[in-house]
């Protein structure tokens, strides 16, 4: 799926970018019904590739987050006039959104997260309620207006036991830190700290204790991202790799048409060939109708493709991929197929559970 020629607009970082899609009406195209609605898979796709291509790749990271996930959450949830509000600015390219789902011991595990709010306080201190706990790698963490935060209201592990907020990142009682790591510059990941948070209950998004459904809605569109976005980032970097080997030669033949490099290049295309068809087959279920096991099954194969060609491509890169923003930086960020939107093994134990109704239903 070839660029589409101008499609990203000019900009520093996300907030930038986003003012531009506005602008240009292409953050309105992405949503056609508005963005409670399906989201444009194709259109999202190329903006991402558009990201990829002009880097750095915690810019990609930051719009994957907003437009696939953040953005359309929060159009699902709001319905107060503060929700609004913040909402409106964000669809017109004026608000950037953090998601602050993974907890500082829970992980991938949001069953067992410890952030907590107090819905109790409501009702004897002014309509209040109050949030404590700690978020890590939460993406624009340092750069957003507001966090959608997802914590329980009640003990145990039951999926009704959780509930978004819309929390101010500069609300007393909330603390932001950068995260300790050299990569994804530019992606505003930081660790979110809420001590005796105290918000009006406005700042509550959809019923108390729906929020765990709603998270699993909106990750479907996620991972169907992520798996765009990671096939872009293949096909450029193996089309760059190709590129730079055939113009390096040994013993007076170019490395490309070596034998062993040849089978492994093409190796690698074949793996990317059959991402981008899975993509292709599994976006209508997901944007249309939210199918968890297929998302599960793309964010599988996306991880592990992604892992495989940026390793192969690196190897093949030699000393030179270990220079400053080389792509050895890349494969290292390119990890994040693997753990961020659920780690590979949580998203196979879904894959599991529908093990017999997925395999039958690829007969012809």
């Amino acid at each position: 799926m070839p660029e589409a020629p101008g499609v990203l607009p000019p900009g520093r970082d996300a907030r930038e970018v986003l003012a531009g899609l506005a602008r240009t009406g292409l953050l309105g195209r992405l949503y056609p019904a508005g963005p409670a609605g399906e989201i444009d898979a194709v259109l999202l796709r190329r903006l991402l590739g558009a990201a990829d291509a002009r880097g750095p790749q915690g810019l990609v990271l930051s719009l994957l987050v907003q437009l696939a996930t953040a953005l359309p959450l929060l159009a699902q949830t709001a319905s107060s006039p503060v929700a609004e509000k913040v909402l409106r600015a964000a669809s017109e390219g004026q608000a950037l959104l953090a998601l602050a789902a993974t907890d500082e011991q829970a992980g991938s595990d949001l069953a067992g997260l410890a952030t907590r709010v107090d819905l109790t306080a409501a009702d004897g201190d002014g309509g209040t309620v109050v949030l404590d706990g700690v978020k890590r790698w939460v993406t624009s963490a340092t750069t957003a207006d507001h966090a959608l935060v997802l914590a329980r209201h009640r003990p145990g592990r039951h999926f009704t036991s959780f509930t978004w907020l819309l929390v101010p990142l500069d609300a007393p009682g909330v603390t932001v830190r950068p995260a300790d790591t050299p990569l994804f510059a530019g992606s505003g990941v930081g660790h979110v700290t809420f001590s005796g948070c105290r918000l009006d209950r406005g700042h509550l998004l959809g019923r108390p204790g729906h929020g765990l459904a709603l998270f699993a809605r909106s990750i479907a569109v996620e991972r169907l991202a992520s798996a765009a976005w990671g096939t872009e980032l293949c096909r450029r970097v193996l089309a760059d790799t190709a590129a730079r080997l055939a113009g390096r030669t040994l013993d007076g033949t170019p490395l490309d048409r070596h034998p062993a490099v040849r089978q492994r290049l093409a190796e690698c295309a074949v793996r990317v060939s059959a991402l981008d068809a899975l993509w292709t087959a599994s976006r209508e279920r997901i944007t249309g109708e939210r199918d968890a096991t297929a998302a599960a099954v793309l964010k599988a194969a996306s991880g592990a493709t992604v892992d495989h060609v940026l390793s192969a491509c690196a190897h093949l890169w030699g000393a030179d991929g270990f220079s400053t923003g080389g792509i050895q930086q890349l494969r290292a960020e390119a990890a994040l197929f693997g753990i961020g939107g659920g780690a590979t093994e949580v998203v196979l134990d879904t894959v599991a559970d529908r093990l017999v109704p997925l395999v039958e239903g690829l007969a012809v």
